[in-house]
């Protein structure tokens, strides 16, 4: 059966309502199960049922996801392989927006609220870390933000690695990185497998674009962006924009996380999150710009969303 007549058949005990989305291995459905209720059903494509690798990853993204318990991280319910030999995940349902989406259309946001989305994400990543796993793609485009309720989830453990796994467990080759190019930091670009100071640097990639609408390199190809990572340093925050202005405290902060040498980051997650929270709630955006001027500036920003979404489109996994 072609994954696409899914919808509307049963599938382990899940019944697929629709299809809500697709990447390069698998296609997520929304589906509804008897003690569960409404999930993401997350099914491996059908030429990758009998990839090894393929197979693998997918089975150790539900490992991970059921490893790490947070309030601001999808749950891992249930995975497996179905009767009909289709492997299948199936995570906690996360209502509202995808970040990416809510900050091209409401952004830039304000220091305040940057903050409070900030500390939820950086707490997950921390509980990660914990337990011994770097994400590896942290991006807007995989978390998911409720205006209502401020409260954000975060997605997709794909790509995620082990800190413990030997070499010989890896399923990423050397050589190859990983990540999508402008949120993944400059050590990842050798292959080697990164650490926790790697998401450090993501989030602070995400902080930046939230807070600007803008990101720290300017490349506008691969082969650019990739150079720029591995020689050049980040544009500061407040030379991101020309119409705004940031406290300097917040983007010490940043540029701090956004070091091209991992050591020179915070020694954690957590010692970024607390920095930046600290400078972003004690301060107010100088030069007498409030947040609703802040937010005013949106129409310079959504005037760049064509070319941004188009090097969105270039540059993601």
């Amino acid at each position: 059966m072609a994954i696409e007549t899914l919808v509307g058949t049963t599938l382990a005990g899940y019944t697929v309502r629709g299809k809500v989305g697709e990447g390069g291995t698998a296609t997520v459905f929304r589906a509804d199960h008897a003690t569960h209720g409404t999930v993401a059903l997350k099914v491996l494509r059908e030429k990758l049922q009998h990839d090894k690798t393929a197979v693998a990853r997918f089975l150790r993204e539900a490992q991970f996801g059921a490893r790490v318990e947070h309030p601001n991280i999808v749950r891992t319910l249930d995975y497996g392989q179905s009767d009909s030999d289709r492997y299948y995940l199936a995570i906690e349902w996360a209502g509202g927006a995808i970040l990416d989406k809510y900050a091209e259309t409401h952004g830039p946001l304000p220091c305040k609220d940057v903050a409070a989305i900030m500390t939820q994400i950086c707490g997950a990543v921390q509980a990660a870390h914990d337990v011994g796993i770097v994400h590896r793609d942290l991006k807007p485009e995989n978390i998911m933000y409720d205006p209502e309720a401020k409260h954000i989830k975060l997605l997709d453990f794909g790509i995620a690695a082990d800190t413990d796994a030997a070499p010989d467990q890896r399923l990423t080759r050397a050589g190859f990185f990983v990540g999508t190019l402008m949120y993944v930091a400059p050590e990842a670009l050798s292959g080697e497998l990164v650490g926790p100071a790697a998401d450090q640097y993501s989030l602070a990639t995400i902080a930046y674009y939230l807070l600007s609408g803008c990101l720290p390199y300017t490349g506008k190809s691969p082969r650019e962006l990739f150079s720029q990572l591995l020689t050049q340093p980040p544009v500061a925050l407040n030379k991101a924009k020309p119409n705004m202005t940031f406290p300097m405290a917040v983007e010490a902060v940043l540029m701090k996380a956004l070091s091209k040498a991992p050591g020179e980051r915070y020694v954690s997650v957590k010692a970024f999150s607390a920095a930046f929270n600290e400078a972003a709630l004690s301060t107010a955006m100088l030069s007498g710009q409030s947040a609703a001027e802040a937010s005013g500036s949106n129409d310079a920003v959504k005037k760049e969303g064509g070319l941004l979404g188009k090097m969105k489109g270039l540059f993601g996994r």
